[in-house]
């Protein structure tokens, strides 16, 4: 009786190791082809790998928060059939029929996105037996949490036995679930002392996103430039684009019309639409606006990106920015739409404060901060009239980019905005 070692897969980009998230099996447990393994984080996503093959796990090759090197051992299963049993290594490079090597499997890394989500098959197999772990994703399983469901009591309808979004509506339209009550509070009289504490572990997307603005904040001399635009007109316009067009085009935001003045901006100041690398020394200015869009999700903070940004009108640029927040919220953006951004955009909506300093996304040079919307009395033709204002928060890399040449970037969005038809004249 042998063993078989299920590795940490390359999941490209050159990415040396990755952080364990969450173990969806456990020592001694029986697993099956495409079962759920582990969740890992790499540097931008968090990626669920499948078991390449049935099995019985024997060990784990780590605990949640650790790093584990690519080609380290991940899993090691007991080979309980008996002799040798020869694996597939299936390398991202292999062009002709796969290299076998003995009592060894390459764990499959997903082709895309950062959760691994099989599409249903027409079979429906029948419920897991009892006292096995329900096979489904952390998404499904948060969401049946939330709605109160056990998961051991949902039909699956995905890949070898895995609960999918799609068995959470079933069960809850046959079963008329509703999602749980949270009893009110008792009232009480007085404030009671409370002493407790608690240890959370920085980890998963977290601890990448801590890493990563603490790297930011470290290598790049930020300096911040702040400014009021008067967002009236353009206001008044996207209100009207939107009655005109409501139900054949996608709904206008403020972000599409924000979006596209720095696209045109960036046509006159390229400094800012910029990648440095300070360790060559070499920044590379693109023709390509490559917009990252900042989105808040309930696993932290995540930057999609808009790319080609310059070859969108205005509702492909809305349609794309809605796209991608919805991807990144739901846990469907893939690795790609996650990479190779060239300036961010980024955004808190009515919680956006009236100054922020934002952090640049490394190795950029500039990120542009919306602040929310104010009604203020001004001065127009000496009387005193209510306008719409809104402050830019914008930061800089003072290595690359000077604090006139930040100005005058910022001063020509504002300018497209406050005159919003010049964001259709070329």
């Amino acid at each position: 009786m042998g063993a078989r070692i299920v590795k940490v897969p390359d999941v490209g980009e050159g990415i040396a190791e990755v952080e364990v998230v969450e173990w969806h099996v456990k020592p001694g447990q029986e697993v099956a082809e495409d079962q759920a393994l582990v969740t890992l984080m790499t540097d931008k996503a968090a990626i669920e790998i499948p078991s390449p093959a049935a099995g019985r796990v024997a060990a784990l090759g780590g605990e949640v928060g650790q790093l584990l090197a690519v080609g380290s051992t991940l899993v090691r299963f007991d080979d309980t059939a008996g002799g040798e049993t020869a694996a597939v290594d299936q390398s991202r490079d292999a062009g002709g029929p796969p290299a076998v090597e003995p009592a060894e499997v390459q764990a499959h890394p997903p082709s895309s996105g950062h959760r691994l989500e099989p599409a249903a098959s027409g079979a429906v197999p029948a419920p897991a037996h009892p006292g096995e772990r329900p096979i489904a994703s952390p998404a499904v399983r948060r969401r049946a949490w939330d709605l109160g469901i056990e998961l051991k009591d949902v039909r699956p309808s995905g890949t070898a036995g895995r609960i999918v979004h799609a068995d959470l509506d079933t069960y809850l339209a046959s079963h008329g679930a509703q999602p749980p009550q949270v009893p009110a509070a008792a009232p009480s009289t007085a404030d009671a002392v409370r002493d407790e504490t608690e240890a959370v572990p920085v980890i998963g997307l977290r601890r990448r996103i801590a890493m990563k603005m603490q790297e930011a904040k470290r290598r790049i001399p930020h300096f911040s430039y702040v400014e009021e635009i008067d967002v009236t007109e353009v206001e008044a316009l996207r209100a009207a684009l939107n009655a005109k067009w409501e139900g054949r085009r996608p709904r206008l935001t403020l972000l599409a019309f924000i979006a596209r003045a720095m696209v045109l901006a960036c046509g006159e100041f390229p400094l800012v639409n910029a990648r440095f690398d300070d360790q060559a020394g070499v920044v590379t200015r693109h023709g390509a606006v490559h917009l990252g869009v900042a989105t808040q999700t309930e696993h932290g903070l995540m930057v999609p990106v808009l790319r080609h940004a310059e070859a969108l009108d205005l509702w492909a640029m809305a349609r794309e920015v809605l796209r991608l927040a919805e991807a990144a919220r739901a846990g469907r953006v893939t690795r790609d739409e996650l990479t190779g951004s060239t300036i961010t955009l980024t955004s808190l909506g009515a919680l956006g404060g009236i100054v922020s300093t934002p952090i640049i996304n490394h190795p950029e040079v500039a990120i542009v901060g919306v602040n929310r919307i104010v009604e203020r009395p001004a001065l127009r033709g000496g009387l005193v009239v209510p306008r719409l204002t809104m402050n830019l928060s914008s930061s800089f890399d003072h290595r690359v980019v000077d604090g006139v040449d930040a100005a005058r970037f910022v001063q020509a969005i504002r300018g497209f905005l406050e005159l919003p038809a010049t964001l259709f004249v070329e």
